[in-house]
């Protein structure tokens, strides 16, 4: 479609030229609950001046048609100047009014305006989402950051609907059948942080308010929403909790007032991504609403979010990038100050053992693939920046921020940004206008900040850092040094830390000093003549972002006694390191699986021990040897039953470890276990099998062929919630049967009426480690069709597709052949397309270089 793709130079190009003035939004949705309506009203007048007039440019706009188009006054043919994606706009005046009447579709796909029918109750649901560039499917627009203007939202919804925007309501005023609501005038927000959650909405309201400098007192009314069939799980108060513990905090440190009037948080069906940050509106994905037993490490997680989010009203909406180049700034820094503070401000004191041991994890892969990008990256269009939504901007970007407030003091730090925010607020900046007041609030000046960035945000890859230790006779340390590599050696802040054991076996640290590493080689001097320590850890404390190495004692030592190193942070530091050794290839993958069987069950953070169960499963799925997967998924299996079965009842421990069960189960042991849990013949002290692990049990079933059509329906109708309906497509995609996969594959490819949340079922039922063989066949398919789905699909559903059925479980020397094949003859596929057939290819390629290493 000519124009979907907005590029960077044509948005260069319009901001150039253009201001805006504010936008006025009528959206009449009366007509949702209706499924067979399509689509919804939207009509937009735009007020923007224009410092070149007789120039041209264009509104964008993906709508089925427009009724109306008006410039100054002036008719124009819709015919004419719309073509699907944009508005054309000839001889603009010195200041413009512009009124576009279109018929907007309702989406599918978690794009845009996207409509959700509960299966539970038969109600409808509205809610928006635009990043990076979908309110074009809502309303008439200038789709870029920088071209931020204030909105007036009015509403047209069914009279027993709420509505929800950016502002506070200013009043509802009622018609047969409807009511309008009517929204006072925003701030200065960009178009893809504009929000409306429209529906029968079950609510909780509650309130915060803070005194001010001046004496005055700042009133903030909170609500959290979600559908009326989740009431009875919804924990408002514990939300409430968190949310007013953020704004305590974020005012204490930024010293910038909440400035967008009301804090309402929505959660959502059929969400794409975990949360948007929509000033006074933020929407969450409803997988936040726990409706089953949860672990500690779940609550952590939703509150880290809910801060992330916060974090974005001052990064990202008060203050925004110019262009997606310097998306960082707004989502590295959300993604710190979730972290820093969930551990400064909540009771979760484990956020940043959480963010060493899991987002990092993310930051580390996606750091090496080929098309690792720096932090501030070089994006030319939308498509590509919806792909920049990734472990760099968000995990590698929020860990070099640790890095930087250890290198320019916390206080430097937290002074930088109230500066950046009073010098820039409802503006746009790029990467210079933060560097320029943190030269001078870290004290390091410009010279020293210009190095740190170009050595840490504008170069691209993972530094190792690996301790090379020496000792005399006496075995005391005549030299411990660092050496760093690397494409690029950056200059580290970091503590390396010495480890002994106790008497009782317990690793306890003896010594740490802190330092900054430079270049490939650099000499802890304070600890010579130190004895030589059981282990080594570089980056203890995890200040700075890098991949762990040991040295051979140390690496002898974890394999021993991983499990008695005390501190929690220390601990998960050495198990990532293992994982990313596995990764590598440098540690076999059943070595590292025997780590998992010997001190998994020791691990007392339950955040650790899930990642050590993903991680697991993983190693076992593509990094062993095939001739020992059998062995090795019997000894997962065992340790989990095992762990099982010696937890505390009721414990989190012990969920997670039937989940792991789950997952591993293939024996008939195992299964049988599965099956009499499940009937209620089979029972373990304290688990509880509620509905979210009765899905977990079924799907493993189903795909071992020991649950039948039948039985799942059966189970649909027991829980008939759109969590049960899409358990249950995932299920049935799961069985190892020819018939099953060709129902999930078609569902996909031959039918573009399926949700999001579905595609993401059905890809996820479909790949299954023990059906190999049986998926195989599609690979081929896969390659033929990855250009027409890319064209005919939404990005986000195409997305799914690339990702979901690329036969990643194919590790042979063949699958990597076709994928190179596909590379080559296609050099002009689309940027955003090859990226993701590149990452994939990557991961496959590292699967056989882990399998060899493996086999030696």
């Amino acid at each position: 479609m000519p124009g979907k793709n907005l590029s960077r130079d044509e948005a260069q190009a319009r901001a150039g030229i253009l201001s805006v003035d504010g936008y006025e939004v009528r959206l009449d949705v009366t007509g949702a609950p209706d499924l067979a309506n399509a689509t919804f009203r939207s009509t937009t007048t735009i007020r923007f001046s224009c410092s070149e007039p007789g120039a041209s440019t264009f509104a964008d706009l993906l709508a089925p048609s427009v009724r109306a188009v008006t410039l100054n006054g002036r008719a124009l043919d819709p015919a004419l100047v719309f073509d699907g994606a944009r508005v054309a706009l000839d001889e603009l005046a010195a200041e413009n009014v512009l009124v576009v009447d279109a018929d907007c579709a309702y989406s599918r796909t978690g794009e845009g305006l996207h409509r959700f029918t509960d299966p539970a109750d038969g109600e409808t649901y509205l809610y928006t989402h635009y990043e990076p560039a979908e309110a074009r499917r809502v309303f008439a627009n200038f789709e870029q950051p920088d071209l931020k203007a204030p909105y007036l939202f009015t509403v047209t919804a069914p009279a027993a609907w709420d509505v929800y925007a950016n502002a506070a309501e200013r009043e509802v005023t009622e018609q047969a059948g409807s009511r309008t609501w009517h929204f006072l005038e925003t701030k200065p927000i960009s178009t893809y942080l504009t929000a409306v959650v429209a529906g029968p909405y079950h609510v909780a309201r509650d309130h915060w308010s803070r005194e001010l400098p001046d004496g005055s007192t700042l009133e903030i009314p909170l609500a959290a929403t979600c559908r009326k069939s989740l009431a009875r799980y919804f924990d408002a108060e514990e939300i409430f909790t968190v949310t007013k513990q953020g704004l305590d905090f974020f005012h204490d440190e930024f010293d910038y007032p909440y400035p967008f009037g009301k804090y309402d948080q929505c959660f959502v069906p059929e969400y794409n991504i975990g949360a948007m940050e929509n000033p006074g509106c933020v929407t969450f994905r409803e997988d936040f609403v726990f409706r089953s037993k949860v672990t500690e490490a779940a609550y952590e997680g939703r509150a880290n979010v809910i801060l992330h989010e916060m974090a974005h009203m001052w990064f990202g909406d008060l203050v925004t990038m110019k262009w997606w180049d310097d998306l960082w700034l707004k989502e590295s820094f959300a993604d710190f100050m979730g972290s820093f503070a969930l551990r400064e401000a909540t009771k979760y004191q484990a956020a940043w053992v959480t963010f060493a041991n899991q987002r990092k994890a993310w930051a580390y892969r996606q750091d090496q693939y080929p098309t690792t990008h720096p932090i501030t990256a070089d994006i030319r269009d939308v498509e590509a920046a919806k792909l920049n939504f990734d472990g760099i901007t968000y995990a590698k970007g929020a860990a070099v921020l640790k890095q930087l407030v250890a290198y320019a003091g916390r206080e430097g730090f937290f002074e930088g940004a109230r500066r950046y925010f009073q010098q820039h607020a409802f503006g746009n900046t790029v990467l210079g206008d933060l560097l320029e007041v943190l030269a001078v609030t870290s004290g390091r000046g410009e010279q020293a900040m210009a190095d740190w960035s170009k050595a840490w945000l504008q170069t691209a890859g993972v530094n190792a850092l690996t301790p090379q230790v020496t000792v005399d006779a006496e075995g005391r340390i005549t030299e411990l040094a660092v050496l760093q590599d690397g494409a690029t050696l950056r200059p580290h802040r970091i503590a390396v830390g010495l480890y002994d054991r106790e008497p009782d076996g317990t690793l306890l640290r003896t010594a740490r000093v802190e330092l900054d590493v430079s270049g490939a080689r650099t000499v802890v001097e304070e600890l010579a003549g130190r004895p030589r320590p059981a282990l080594v850890l570089v980056n203890d404390d995890d200040l700075t972002y890098c991949k762990i190495r040991f040295d051979a004692d140390s690496l002898a030592t974890l394999r021993t006694s991983l499990g008695d190193i005390q501190d929690t942070l220390a601990r998960a530091l050495a198990w990532s390191a293992c994982w990313n050794l596995t990764r590598d290839g440098l540690l076999p993958a059943r070595d590292y699986l025997e780590l998992v069987l010997r001190f998994a069950g020791r691990e007392s953070d339950i955040g650790v021990l899930q990642t050590l169960h993903t991680q697991a499963k993983g190693a076992l799925e593509f990094f062993v040897d095939p001739g020992h997967r059998a062995r090795s998924a019997r000894q997962l299996a065992d340790c989990a039953l095992r762990e099982l079965r010696a937890a505390a009842p009721g414990s989190d421990h012990q969920l997670a470890w039937a989940r792991f069960l789950a997952i591993t189960a293939t024996d008939e042991e195992h299964l049988v276990l599965l099956e009499g849990l499940l009937a209620g013949t089979a029972r373990i002290d304290g688990l509880e099998v509620d509905q979210d692990l009765r899905w977990s049990l079924w799907i493993a079933l189903a795909a071992e062929g020991r649950a039948t059509a039948e039985q799942l329906a059966a189970e649909l109708q027991r829980d008939n919630t759109a969590s049960g309906n899409q358990k249950a497509t995932q299920a049935l995609a799961a069985r190892p049967t020819a018939e099953a996969k060709a129902a999930a594959w078609s569902a996909v490819v031959d039918d573009d009426s399926l949700p999001n949340a579905m595609v993401s079922a059905q890809t996820s039922g479909f790949a299954q480690a023990g059906q190999r063989e049986l998926i195989a066949p599609y690979a081929a398919r896969y390659f033929e069709l990855l250009e027409t789905i890319w064209a005919e699909r939404s990005i986000e559903i195409a997305i799914r597709f690339v990702g979901g059925f690329f036969p990643r479980l194919q590790t042979d020397d063949a699958t990597l052949a076709a994928t190179d094949a596909w590379l080559a003859d296609h050099p002009d596929a689309a940027a955003a397309l090859r990226r993701l057939v590149l990452e994939s290819r990557d991961e496959l390629a590292r699967a056989l270089r882990a399998q060899a290493a493996d086999r030696g």
